[in-house]
């Protein structure tokens, strides 16, 4: 379980394709603190830890599943990925509430910079079947955008904004983000059961 709030934008240092899996190997500053089998998020995804290198990596793996749901198979050596260890049970709750299960991609449909802070906009498929069960964006609701949790703003059918800080846009991906990128959302789990709950009313 994660909180959206962003540890750390970390640098893949190595990519290894194994069949239809992927090996990646990150560096950041808080390697020493990981253990194996550790749930950590990388853009949204719970990964597992399955190895600590002892140069200040560590490496997780990606299944051919996980690649087909999520930006992680479009990953280069050198791009940042947004980090978060798993939420600590006496700790605050100060984004919302996370699986680390990515429901679907985005693309960014265009940057907006408005006194100081930016507005990204984002447009996803919209398929009938997956909003009747919570897989949409409603207003001022949260969203997870590579594991970043945000606020909406302007939720349309397939298409919603997000305004973004200064210091979220320095501290995460979000510095790499143009319009054409391709990011993960996870949808709000709380809208998720709302929409269950409903359909066997």
């Amino acid at each position: 379980m994660f909180s959206g709030i962003v540890e750390e934008a970390a640098r893949v240092v190595r990519i290894d394709r194994a069949g239809g899996n992927v090996h990646l190997t990150m560096a950041c500053s808080f390697v020493d603190e990981l253990r194996i089998d550790q749930s950590v998020s990388h853009n949204g995804v719970c990964l597992t830890v399955v190895g600590i290198n002892g140069d200040g990596t560590y490496t997780v793996t990606a299944i051919q599943e996980t690649l087909l749901r999520s930006n992680l198979g479009d990953l280069k050596e050198g791009d940042l990925v947004n980090l978060e260890r798993s939420m600590k049970i006496d700790g605050r709750l100060d984004g919302h509430i996370v699986q680390g299960h990515v429901d679907t991609t985005a693309v960014c449909t265009g940057v907006e910079e408005v006194d100081g802070s930016r507005y990204f906009a984002f447009r996803y498929d919209f398929r009938p079947e997956l909003a009747s069960k919570g897989y949409v964006t409603v207003e001022k609701g949260s969203v997870t955008v590579n594991g970043v949790s945000l606020t909406v703003c302007d939720s349309e059918r397939d298409s919603f904004r997000v305004a973004i800080i200064p210091y979220t846009f320095e501290h995460t991906n979000f510095c790499r983000i143009a319009e054409g990128t391709r990011v993960n959302l996870e949808f709000d789990i709380v809208g998720k059961y709302i929409a269950r709950i409903t359909s066997l009313a």
